[in-house]
């Protein structure tokens, strides 16, 4: 099973966020498998699970709630389509290219909420940042994981 997380920056390019099987977490910390460093977020917000072709998310305590197509809760089960809020970034959820690139592109559309992203590779784990200053993190970040030094990869974040 493909499983991505589509959100897309202010000038309208996707960002995708491919997830792997086992948990993922989303979060403030560093630990976290896709970062997202606003104050909205805590510091561990949110679990997805992948296991026996079956997606989970899970809220992991956060003050303010973790949303799926507008509704907080606790724990659900999530399929193709379905929209993830944490904080103020909104993921699409994509299962084995459904909806289509397309259909998200119409989803967004709809959606209105769309943060700044990017993503790095530190080391053997896969780590997604996502920000909502000015600075453009992809290509920040793109630089710094193309470079030999792979260690100074954290955007500056807010406490």
């Amino acid at each position: 099973m493909d499983v991505r997380l589509i959100m897309f920056r202010d000038d309208g390019r996707r960002h995708i966020v491919p997830l792997a099987p086992g948990s993922s977490t989303i979060g403030r910390t560093t630990g976290c498998t896709i970062r997202v460093p606003l104050p909205m977020v805590s510091r561990r917000h949110a679990e997805i699970v992948i296991e026996n072709n079956e997606i989970l998310l899970r809220d992991l305590g956060a003050a303010n709630g973790t949303y799926l197509n507008s509704r907080r809760i606790k724990e659900e089960g999530v399929e193709a389509g379905d929209q993830i809020m944490v904080g103020s970034v909104v993921f699409t959820v994509q299962i084995d290219g459904k909806p289509s690139d397309a259909e998200i592109v119409e989803i967004r559309s709809k959606s209105g909420v769309r943060k700044a992203s990017g993503s790095a590779q530190v080391g053997t784990s896969r780590h997604v940042y996502v920000s909502d200053e000015d600075v453009d993190p992809i290509s920040a970040l793109e630089a710094l994981a193309s470079s030999a030094d792979q260690t100074a990869i954290e955007p500056e974040e807010d406490d």
